[in-house]
């Protein structure tokens, strides 16, 4: 069993002997690349998700009028399914290691 003993002295005191550590990220370039991904299939299922609201005829608010465009599959299956998809990817960005 060996006794560690550190030896103090006038010269350095008040001296690191730690070497400074390099600037060090948690996320990679890699990790950078798929939040952006991510990012794009968000925003392309709230694009998707975007048209005239069920009152909605050429730009004007009809109340005698019902739109059903509303309930198209682009609108109810597929825009949610980016953003799921989207957040999805977030998520393995964040936890992917370099």
């Amino acid at each position: 069993m060996s006794k560690k003993t550190t030896k103090f002295s006038a010269s350095n005191f008040g001296k690191e002997d730690k070497t400074p550590e390099e600037n060090i990220f948690y996320f990679g370039a890699q990790n950078y690349k798929w939040m952006l991904i991510g990012l794009a299939f968000i925003i392309v299922g709230f694009l998707l998700m975007m048209g005239a609201d069920a009152n909605t005829v050429d730009g004007k608010l009809d109340p005698n009028v019902w739109n059903d465009d509303i309930f198209s599959i682009r609108r109810i299956r597929i825009a949610p399914l980016f953003i799921v998809i989207g957040f999805a990817i977030e998520v393995y960005a964040i936890l992917k290691r370099k």
